[in-house]
C-alpha cells in the first residue's frame, strides 16, 4: 500500500507539471500572438491603426493584456494562498477560455470593434494572471525540493519561449483569418480546464484571512497609472517626439508614485497583507526577484527591436515584400526560442545539484555578451551570424531563468508561495511593459536626431515637393516605427496615393520598392538601436551582480 501511495504521489507531480506548463504556455503565448497578427486584425475590423487618433487602440491591443496581468498577479497569488491555489488556477482557465471565445466572435467594426477586442483582451489577461500567479506554487507543492529546479525550469522556460512562439503562430494563423488568432486558444483552454478540474489536487497550505482591500486598491491604482503613463510616454506630444513631459504623463506618474507609497505604508501595518513586504527579508528572494526584474527589462524590449530591425530593414533588403515581413520576422527569430528551450530544463536540473548562482549569474553575463555581439553586427547582417547571436542570447536567458525561478520559490515559506510567486511574476511582467517604454524611447531619441534630414533629403531626391517632404520628415518617428512593426510599406503609407501621383513612374517605383525605406532609415535606426542595446547590456550586468548576492543554496524548510 505504501508503494502504491508513492507511485500515485510521483505520478501526480508530472500531471501538475504538465497541466501548469500548458497553462503558462497559453498565458504567455497570448502576450505576443497578436503582435504579428495586428495588421490582419485591424483590417478585419476596418480600422487604420496608424491614424494618430487610433494609436490608443494600437497600444492597448499590444499592452493591455500585459498590464492587467502585472496588476492582478500578486492579488491572485494571495487569494490562492487563502482559498486554494488550484481553485483560483481553475477559475483562471475558465475566464481565459471564455474570453478567448468572446474575442473570436467580435461582430463590430471600427473603433467599436477595437474597443470590444481590448475589453476582452483585458478579461483574457485576468484569466492568464490567475494561471501564472499560481502555477509555480502548485509545482512547488507537488515536487520535492531536490527536483523543483528541473520542474520549475521546464515550466518557466516554456513560458518565456511562449512569447516568441506566439510571434510565429500569430503570423501563420492571421494569414488564414484573423479570428483564428483567438479561436486557437478555445479548444486548448477547454481541454486544460477539464483536465485541471479533475486531476489537480490542493496540496498547498491554505490560510483564510481577511482580504487586504486597501492594499489591493492602492496597488492596482498605482501600477495601472504607471503602466498607462508608459503607453502615453512613447507617443508624441506638442511637437515633441515623445510625451514623457506631457501633463497627462506627469499626472499619471504622480498618481502612481503616491498610490504605491500609500500601498507600502498600508502593507507594513496590515496583519494579513496582500504584498508581504517581510518576504524581502529573505535574501535569496530579494536578490532573485531583483534579478528577475532586470532580466525582464533587458529581454522585454528586445523582441520589439528585433522585429522592427527585421521587418523594417533586413527582410525588405533581402527580397521580402512589406506585407510578408511580419510572419517571416517571427520565423527568422526561431533560433532565439531554440536557445531558450535548450537551456531551460538543463540548467534547472543542474541547479538542483549545484545551486542557482553559477547558472543564473552566468546566464546574465552570457546575455550581456550576446547584446555586445548584436551591437557589433552591421544593420544589413549575414543571417548566419545573426542566428548564432540570438541563439546565444536565448540560451543565456534560458540558463538564467530556470535556476533563478527555482531559487526564488525554494526560499519561500509554504504558506506564502502563491503570494511570493505572484510578487516575483509581477516584477517580471511590469518590467516587460517598462522595457518596451524604455527601448522605444531610446530608439525614438536616436531616430529624432537624424531621421528628419534623411527623410527630407531622400524624398526630395525622388521628386517629392519640398513642402510635402518637409512635412513627412517631421512626422513622429514612432509612426514610422509602428508602420515597420506592423508590416506596412512605410513610405507608401506616409505619402499616400495623391502625393505618389505627383512623381514620375520611376520615382514612384523607387519610393514604394523594397530598398528605398530600408536605405533611408538604416543609419538613423542604427543610432537608436545602439542606445537600446547599451541599456540592455547594463541591465544584464547588474542582474548578474544581483544574482551573485543571493547567498548560497537556500531552501525554506516548512
Amino acid at each position: 500500500m505504501a508503494n502504491e501511495g508513492l507511485k500515485i504521489k510521483d505520478r501526480y507531480k508530472w500531471i501538475a507539471l504538465s497541466n501548469t506548463t500548458l497553462a503558462v504556455l497559453l498565458a504567455t503565448l497570448d502576450i505576443s500572438i497578436t503582435l504579428i497578427a495586428m495588421p490582419a486584425i485591424f483590417r478585419g475590423i476596418n480600422l487604420d491603426p496608424l491614424v494618430p487618433a487610433n494609436s490608443f487602440y494600437l497600444l492597448w491591443m499590444i499592452l493591455g493584456y500585459m498590464i492587467v496581468g502585472s496588476v492582478l498577479i500578486v492579488s491572485l497569488g494571495r487569494l490562492g494562498d487563502m482559498f486554494g491555489r488550484v481553485r483560483i488556477y481553475n477559475l483562471g482557465f475558465v475566464i481565459y477560455t471564455a474570453a478567448s471565445l468572446f474575442l473570436t466572435v467580435d461582430w463590430m467594426t471600427g473603433r467599436a470593434g477595437a474597443t470590444y477586442l481590448i475589453v476582452f483582451r483585458v478579461v483574457q489577461g485576468a484569466g492568464g494572471a490567475c494561471l501564472m500567479a499560481n502555477s509555480a506554487a502548485i509545482i512547488t507543492d507537488a515536487f520535492p525540493k531536490n527536483q523543483r529546479g528541473m520542474a520549475l525550469g521546464i515550466n518557466n522556460i516554456v513560458g518565456v519561449s511562449g512569447m516568441f512562439i506566439g510571434l510565429v503562430l500569430g503570423g501563420l494563423l492571421a494569414a488564414v483569418h484573423w479570428r483564428l488568432v483567438f479561436l486557437i486558444s478555445v479548444p486548448v483552454g477547454l481541454f486544460g480546464t477539464v483536465w485541471a478540474y479533475f486531476k489537480l489536487e490542493e496540496r498547498g497550505v491554505s490560510k483564510r484571512t481577511s482580504i487586504d482591500w486597501g492594499g489591493n486598491i492602492t496597488f492596482a491604482v498605482g501600477l495601472v497609472a504607471l503602466m498607462v503613463a508608459v503607453t502615453y510616454g512613447i507617443q508624441p506630444y506638442g511637437g515633441r517626439a515623445t510625451g514623457w513631459t506631457s501633463p497627462l504623463v506627469l499626472l499619471l506618474f504622480g498618481v502612481g508614485v503616491v498610490s504605491l507609497a500609500a500601498f507600502a505604508l498600508i502593507e507594513l501595518r496590515q496583519q494579513n497583507p496582500m504584498f508581504n513586504l517581510h518576504l524581502f527579508k529573505i535574501r535569496a528572494f530579494t536578490f532573485g526577484t531583483l534579478s528577475t526584474f532586470l532580466a525582464a527589462v533587458a529581454r522585454g524590449g528586445l523582441m520589439f527591436m528585433l522585429i522592427i530591425w527585421l521587418q523594417g530593414i533586413w527582410l525588405p533588403q533581402h527580397g521580402f515584400n512589406f506585407d510578408q515581413t511580419p510572419l517571416w520576422a517571427g520565423i527568422y527569430m526561431l533560433p532565439l526560442t531554440g536557445g531558450i528551450l535548450l537551456a531551460g530544463p538543463l540548467s534547472g536540473y543542474l541547479s538542483d545539484l549545484f545551486g542557482a548562482r553559477p547558472f543564473a549569474s552566468g546566464g546574465m553575463i552570457g546575455a550581456a555578451i550576446s547584446f555586445i555581439l548584436l551591437l557589433m553586427l552591421p544593420i544589413n547582417f549575414p543571417y548566419v551570424l545573426f542566428a548564432i547571436v540570438i541563439a546565444v542570447n536565448g540560451f543565456s536567458m534560458g540558463l538564467f531563468a530556470a535556476p533563478n525561478r527555482a531559487a526564488v520559490m525554494n526560499s519561500l515559506p509554504a504558506a506564502h508561495r502563491g503570494a511570493g510567486g505572484g510578487m516575483n511574476q509581477t516584477f517580471q511582467n511590469s518590467a516587460q511593459v517598462l522595457s518596451i517604454g524604455v527601448f522605444f524611447t531610446l530608439m525614438i531619441a536616436g531616430l529624432s536626431s537624424t531621421l528628419p534630414r534623411a527623410v527630407s533629403t531622400g524624398l526630395t531626391a525622388q521628386g517629392v515637393p519640398a513642402a510635402i517632404a518637409g512635412h513627412a520628415a517631421h512626422l513622429p518617428p514612432v509612426s514610422i516605427l509602428f508602420a515597420a512593426f506592423l508590416g506596412y510599406n512605410p513610405v507608401q503609407h506616409l505619402l499616400g496615393p495623391q502625393v505618389l501621383g505627383l512623381v514620375s513612374a520611376q520615382s514612384r517605383a523607387m519610393l514604394t520598392g523594397r530598398s528605398f525605406f530600408p536605405g533611408l532609415i538604416s543609419a538613423p535606426f542604427e543610432s537608436g538601436l545602439h542606445k537600446a542595446f547599451i541599456f540592455a547590456i547594463t541591465a544584464c550586468l547588474i542582474a548578474a551582480a544581483a544574482s551573485l548576492m543571493r547567498g548560497g543554496r537556500y531552501h525554506y524548510e516548512g
